[in-house]
C-alpha cells in the first residue's frame, strides 16, 4: 500500500498542476497524499504551521512544534504527545508555561520530567512560548497582570492566545474538553492563576509552582479548583512577598510579588470556601493541606517545601545554590490533584 501511494504522489507531483487557490483542492490532495505516507511510515511531522490554512492531524506520538498567529505576532507552542495516545479516545490536556525569561523548549527540558509524567499517566502536555522580543523565542515572558517584564509592559494577549492554541490543538488531536488543565513554574504558574481568573469556561483547575497570583482583577465565571506549591527559602518570589536577591536586576521589571498566604486566602475567598484547611500530607521536609469544603465541590490546595529555593520539587534543575526539593514531586502531587477533580 506504501508503495502505491509513494507512486501515486511522484506522478502528481510530475505531472503539470493547475493553479488553485491557497487550500483548494490540488492543494488538499497533495497533503492528503503526505500525511498518508507519514502516518504509514511511522513519520513525525515534526513542524507544523498554518500556511495552508489547514490543520494537520497529529496521529503519532512525539514532540511538535506549531507555529501560530495571533494579535498579530507569529507565535509557537511545542505539543508532546504520549506514547499511549489513541486518537479514538479523548485524552486530558495539561498546559505546561515556562518561568520569566524562558522558553517552551526549556520547560519541556527533561529537568523537569513533565514530558515523562506525561508518557506514564495518560495526557497530552502543551509548552506554549511567552512573548519574547527575539525570533527565536528565548527569554520570554508571560503578561499575567502585574508580571512580568516585556508580556506585561507591552500588555500582550496571553489569554487570547491560549484560547487559540486550545482551539489549534482541539483540531489536530482528540482532547477531552471537560479535563484541560494548567500548570507553570515562576511567571508561568502567575499565568495560570489569569487562567483560572479570565479562562475558567475552559480550565478545569490550574496549579501553579513559585508563582503567586499577579492578577490585577479577577471575576472568575464559576468556582475553580486552585493547587499551589511553593518552598518558604524561594529566594526570588518571596514565600512572605516581595521579589528576593533572585528577582530581575533591572528594577523596572521586578513586581512585588503577593504572598503565598495572600495568594491562598485570595481563592479560599473566590471559591467561597468554609472552615479551616486540612493537613493531607506531612512528610519529612513538605506538607501539604487542602481546604476541601468549597462551592461546588472544588478545592485550595497549598504544598509548603522547607528548602528548594525558587525550583520545581521533585525536578534536577538547580537554581543558583538551591537544589530543588525531593520532600515531594511537584509533577505527582499535581496530577493526582488534577485527576481528583470530578
Amino acid at each position: 500500500m506504501t508503495r502505491i501511494l509513494v507512486l501515486l504522489l511522484l506522478l502528481f507531483s510530475m505531472a503539470p498542476q493547475p493553479v488553485y487557490a491557497e487550500g483548494g483542492i490540488g492543494d488538499n490532495l497533495r497533503q492528503h497524499f503526505k500525511e498518508r505516507l507519514a502516518q504509514r511510515a511511522g513519520e513525525k511531522i515534526g513542524e507544523l504551521g498554518q500556511s495552508s490554512g489547514q490543520k494537520s492531524i497529529i496521529t503519532p506520538s512525539g514532540d511538535y512544534n506549531i507555529k501560530l498567529e495571533h494579535d498579530g505576532l507569529k507565535r509557537v507552542y511545542l505539543i508532546h504527545v504520549p506514547s499511549r495516545y489513541n486518537p479514538k479516545n479523548p485524552m486530558p490536556l495539561v498546559f505546561a508555561f515556562h518561568g520569566g525569561g524562558g522558553d517552551m523548549d526549556y520547560m519541556a527540558h527533561e529537568r523537569y520530567g513533565l514530558k515523562e509524567k506525561a508518557d506514564k499517566a495518560g495526557f497530552i502536555v502543551v509548552f506554549p512560548n511567552g512573548y519574547s522580543r527575539f525570533k527565536s523565542g528565548k527569554f520570554a515572558t508571560w503578561n499575567a497582570g502585574t508580571c512580568c517584564a516585556n508580556a506585561r509592559d507591552k500588555n500582550i494577549d496571553d489569554v487570547g492566545f491560549i484560547k487559540a492554541v486550545i482551539k489549534d490543538v482541539s483540531l489536530r488531536l482528540n482532547v477531552d474538553r471537560q479535563r484541560i488543565f494548567a500548570t507553570g513554574m515562576s511567571n508561568g504558574g502567575m499565568i495560570s492563576y489569569r487562567m483560572a481568573c479570565e479562562l475558567t469556561d475552559i480550565f478545569k483547575a490550574i496549579a501553579s509552582v513559585a508563582g503567586t497570583d499577579s492578577t490585577q482583577s479577577c471575576k472568575p465565571s464559576r468556582p475553580i479548583s486552585i493547587m499551589h506549591i511553593h518552598a518558604k527559602d524561594d529566594d526570588h518570589v518571596l514565600f512572605r512577598g516581595g521579589a528576593g536577591e533572585g528577582a530581575f536586576k533591572d528594577p523596572s521589571k521586578v513586581t512585588d510579588f503577593a504572598s503565598v498566604p495572600a495568594t491562598i486566602s485570595k481563592w479560599v475567598r473566590l471559591n467561597d470556601c468554609q472552615g479551616s484547611p486540612k493537613r493531607v500530607k506531612s512528610v519529612n521536609g513538605a506538607y501539604c493541606e487542602v481546604y476541601d469544603s468549597c462551592q461546588n465541590g472544588v478545592q485550595v490546595k497549598l504544598c509548603v517545601t522547607e528548602t528548594g529555593g525558587h525550583s520545581w520539587p521533585g525536578g534536577t534543575k538547580k537554581r543558583a545554590k538551591n537544589p530543588p526539593s525531593n520532600a515531594i514531586s511537584a509533577n505527582d502531587e499535581i496530577w493526582n490533584f488534577f485527576q481528583s477533580q470530578k
